[in-house]
């Protein structure tokens, strides 16, 4: 049987000991790596990574006698005697290029599920670390920034949207044309650098679109922040308007369309869509 967790509670006690732990990270900003130490998702191992998700193991071991931890860095362990009863997918920091080089936009992102699928998330954490600002939210429950209950933005102009495009990667040639219809016709586009911080954006109205068809983006660094985005009442899909389902590891690699509403989805969606046709 699992356990019976106040979340709020122990969200509350990952925040606080993640920011007390991270003031001793390393604030200078970097210009290379020394020593290329890659985490379980495959990207380089920067100090902070490993302090937060130490800080967030030491929290995890005082509420839960049991549990399966999902990590980017670290990858997948098991605790207790029966640590299929909980799994929790941690990305301790979401942005650490950003953190090292001192670029003020990173993020924890913490989610718990009873199954080691995306679907299956029910409580779910991330922290803007700079802002000092809290997103959270439960299956059923809303979600909420520190505190106060958050919706997208009513927004439906493509052209006037502001759309998160993520576009690193060494494929870039193959990605732009699939993406020209919404790049020309939007007047906004941005893109800062922690995924799960800009999806939270869409669910809170700051931005209304966040794509990433990209196939890199790991579910360790979606599982939190697509269940915010879902329970604020924005739209996720795959890139041809499926639902997104996934296994919960760090290889696993997603690819998706998150919006604001239901009209601005099915413009993006469109104009994806007949770029698509057009290169067949």
């Amino acid at each position: 049987m699992a356990e019976k967790v106040d979340w709020h509670k122990v969200f509350a006690r990952i925040r606080s000991n993640v920011q007390r732990q991270l003031c001793w990270a390393p604030k200078a900003p970097k210009t290379f790596h020394t020593n290329h130490v890659l985490g379980a998702g495959g990207d380089v191992l920067e100090e902070s990574d490993i302090i937060a998700e130490n800080a967030i193991m030491d929290t995890l071991k005082d509420f839960l006698t049991s549990f399966t931890l999902i990590s980017e860095e670290s990858g997948v362990k098991e605790y207790g005697k029966n640590p299929k009863a909980c799994y929790v997918t941690v990305d301790p920091v979401d942005g650490s290029t950003n953190l090292s080089r001192g670029i003020p936009f990173y993020a924890t992102s913490i989610a718990v599920s009873a199954k080691p699928t995306l679907d299956a998330v029910h409580s779910a954490l991330v922290i803007d670390l700079q802002r000092n600002t809290t997103y959270i939210a439960q299956r059923g429950r809303g979600a909420y920034r520190n505190g106060r209950k958050i919706k997208p933005s009513g927004l439906s102009s493509l052209e006037e949207a502001v759309i998160g495009v993520d576009i690193n990667t060494l494929k870039i040639r193959e990605l732009i044309p699939k993406l020209l219809p919404v790049l020309q016709r939007s007047k906004h586009i941005r893109h800062l650098g922690a995924n799960a911080l800009e999806l939270c954006y869409v669910a809170d109205g700051t931005t209304d679109a966040f794509i990433d068809i990209r196939g890199k983006l790991r579910t360790t660094d979606t599982a939190a922040a697509q269940l915010i985005l879902r329970e604020a009442g924005a739209q996720l899909t795959t890139p041809a308007g499926e639902p997104l389902k996934a296994r919960l590891d760090p290889k696993e690699k997603v690819a998706f369309v998150a919006s604001a509403n239901r009209k601005l989805h099915n413009a993006i969606l469109k104009a994806m869509l007949s770029r698509e046709q057009e290169l067949r």
